[in-house]
C-alpha cells in the first residue's frame, strides 16, 4: 500500500491540503477560502471554527481527489499563518472570541505605552522581536481585557491561548494536546529565544497567565496522534511550522549569502543563521527557524505586511482587475509607471521601518495615469519593499546577498521577479512549484517518521528552477530606489 505525507497549510485567506509522495511530487491539492472580517479600520478577524471546518473539508477533498484512504497517510504536517491569535475555553473547546489576525492593528496603543516605558531594548533582547501590534502578545491581552469574564477564566486555568497550529492540533486530537513548535512560539513576543522557553517577564508585560500557553516542541517529531473520531484513524502529527519557516525549509540548501523570500499575503524574507542567535540592532527580527532533533536553527527575518494583499486590494477594493493573475499582464502593457509609486502600507509598514501608523500611499498620479500604471506600481512596490529588507539584512549580517530564493503566489509573476532581480542586482531563483510552505512542513513530518531518511535524501529530490538575472545598470537602480525612498517618507505616521 502506497503511503503519503499530508500537509495542512492553513493560510491567511484559505486552507489547503496537499498530499506528497516519496519522490517529493504532489499527488493532489484541495483548497477552500474562508471569511475575512473587518470590524473596524485596521482590524482583521477570522472565525476559528470556520477555519477548523475548512481544514476538515480540504483533507476530505484531497483524499477523495487522490483516491487515498486515511490509513495510507503516514503522517500529517501542519503549517499556519503565524501570529494570528486564538483563545479558547479548555472545558468547552470553544473560542471565546474570533481569531485576531497578524495584520490587525487594534493594539497599537498598548504597544505605544510599552515603548514609552522604554521597554523596547529589554523586549528585543529576550524575544528577538520588536514591540509591534503584529505579534501575538498584545492580541492575547486585548482578548482577555475585552471579552466579559475572560480574565477570571484565565486566572482559574480554564483558557488556552494558541496560534493557529495549536488550535488545529487541539481539535485534531480531540482536546488532548495543547502544543506549538519553537518557531511559532518565537513569533508571540512571549518566548525567550535565547533560553527557548516562555518568559515570565514578557508574560507579565502583556498580563498573560503562563498556564494559558501551549507546551513547546520541535518542528519535526511525532508530537501527537489524531483522535480516531476525526478521520477514522490514528494518524501521527509529526511536523509543525509557521508558514515562513516551513517555506524556508522547503527550499533546502542554505548557506550565508542566500535568503528566502515568500511573496504571499505579506512578504517574509528569512536568512537562516545557524545554531547561534544573531541579534539585530534595529530593523530585523531574530527568530527561530525550526527545532530539529533537539537543535535550534536561528535566522534573521524581515517582515513586509502587505504584498499579495495589495494585489487583492486592486481586485476587491478598486475593481481594477477581475483576477489576481491579470495584474502582470496589465502591468506589462505600459513601459513604466509614469513616475507613479505605490507604498502598500495597508497594515502599516514592517521591516525595516516598523511604523504601525504608516498607511498605503500612491504618489505621482497625473491626468495621464491609468490603471495599468497603478498595477505596475503595485508589483514594483512589493519588490521595492523586499529591496529595503535585503539591504538591512546585508548590513545586520555583514554578508552581501548572492542569491534570493523565492516562493508564494505572487512569485508566479515573471515581471515581478525580473524587476526584483534588477533592483537587488543578484539572481532570483524560483522553483517549478512555488508553494514551498506545504513542502517544507511535509519534509518535517516525513523526516520524523523515516518516510525520508535524512536531509541529504530530501536535497536530492528532483527540482526544477527558473533564474532571473539583473538587467539594469547601477545608475538606473539608484535612481529608482532614491525615488522610492521619497515615496516611503510620505507614507509614514499617517494614521
Amino acid at each position: 500500500m502506497n503511503k503519503y505525507i499530508l500537509a495542512i497549510d492553513q493560510g491567511t485567506t484559505s486552507s489547503r491540503a496537499i498530499l506528497f509522495q516519496k519522490n517529493g511530487h504532489v499527488v493532489a491539492t484541495a483548497q477552500e477560502e474562508f471569511s475575512q472580517y473587518y470590524p473596524n479600520p485596521g482590524e482583521v478577524e477570522h472565525d476559528p471554527q470556520e477555519i477548523w471546518q475548512s481544514v476538515l473539508s480540504v483533507v476530505e477533498g484531497v483524499c477523495d481527489k487522490a483516491n487515498v484512504e486515511k490509513k495510507q497517510i503516514e503522517a500529517i504536517g501542519i503549517t499556519n499563518q503565524r501570529e494570528t491569535t486564538v483563545v479558547w475555553n479548555k472545558e468547552t473547546g470553544k473560542p471565546i472570541y474570533n481569531a485576531i489576525v497578524w495584520q490587525d492593528r487594534r493594539t497599537s496603543g498598548t504597544i505605544d505605552d510599552l515603548k514609552s516605558r522604554e521597554l523596547q531594548k529589554e523586549v528585543k533582547m529576550r524575544s528577538g522581536l520588536l514591540l509591534d501590534a503584529y505579534f501575538s502578545g498584545s492580541k492575547v491581552e486585548w482578548i482577555l481585557d475585552n471579552v466579559k469574564g475572560a480574565r477570571k477564566l484565565a486566572h482559574t486555568g480554564k483558557l488556552a491561548f494558541g496560534t493557529i497550529d495549536s488550535w488545529l492540533i487541539w481539535n485534531l486530537t480531540g482536546g488532548k494536546t495543547h502544543i506549538t513548535d519553537v518557531g511559532n512560539a518565537s513569533r508571540t513576543l512571549l518566548l525567550n529565544v535565547n533560553k527557548v522557553q516562555w518568559d515570565v517577564l514578557l508574560c507579565e508585560l502583556f498580563d498573560v497567565p503562563m498556564d494559558m500557553l501551549p507546551d513547546l516542541c520541535d518542528s519535526s517529531g511525532i508530537v501527537a496522534y489524531t483522535d480516531p473520531a476525526i478521520f477514522g484513524e490514528e494518524i501521527a502529527i509529526a511536523g509543525i511550522a509557521g508558514d515562513q519557516q516551513a517555506a524556508t525549509f522547503g527550499h533546502t540548501g542554505f548557506h550565508p549569502g542566500i535568503a528566502k523570500n515568500t511573496y504571499g499575503t505579506g512578504c517574509f524574507l528569512i536568512s537562516p543563521t545557524g545554531k547561534e542567535l544573531v541579534p539585530s540592532e534595529k530593523s530585523l527580527l531574530s527568530t527561530i527557524c525550526w527545532g530539529l532533533k533537539g537543535e535550534i536553527t536561528y535566522g534573521l527575518e524581515g517582515s513586509i505586511l502587505a504584498a499579495g494583499s495589495a494585489i487583492t486590494w486592486l481586485r476587491d477594493g478598486l475593481g481594477l482587475i477581475k483576477s489576481a493573475s491579470e495584474v502582470s499582464e496589465l502591468a506589462e502593457s505600459v513601459p513604466d509607471t509614469g513616475d507613479v509609486f505605490f507604498v502598500p502600507a495597508l497594515a502599516g509598514l514592517g521591516s525595516p521601518y516598523w511604523d504601525q501608523y504608516a498607511r498605503g500611499t500612491i504618489v505621482g498620479i497625473s491626468r495621464a495615469t491609468t490603471k495599468a500604471h497603478i498595477a505596475r506600481a503595485t508589483l514594483e512596490g512589493i519588490a521595492f519593499q523586499v529591496y529595503d529588507v535585503v539591504r538591512s539584512l546585508e548590513k545586520e549580517s555583514n554578508t552581501p546577498l548572492e542569491l534570493l530564493k523565492v516562493d508564494g503566489g505572487a512569485a508566479r509573476s515573471d515581471f515581478l521577479l525580473q524587476f526584483q532581480a534588477d533592483l537587488l542586482g543578484v539572481p532570483v531563483e524560483r522553483p517549478a512549484g512555488v508553494e514551498l510552505t506545504a513542502r517544507g512542513v511535509a519534509y518535517f513530518a516525513g523526516l520524523a517518521t523515516g518516510y525520508w531518511s535524512d536531509l541529504q535524501e530530501i536535497q536530492q529530490l528532483e527540482t526544477t528552477t527558473t533564474t532571473f538575472k539583473p538587467k539594469i545598470s547601477e545608475s538606473e537602480r539608484n535612481a529608482l530606489t532614491s525615488r522610492w525612498a521619497d515615496a516611503v517618507e510620505r507614507s509614514h505616521r499617517w494614521a
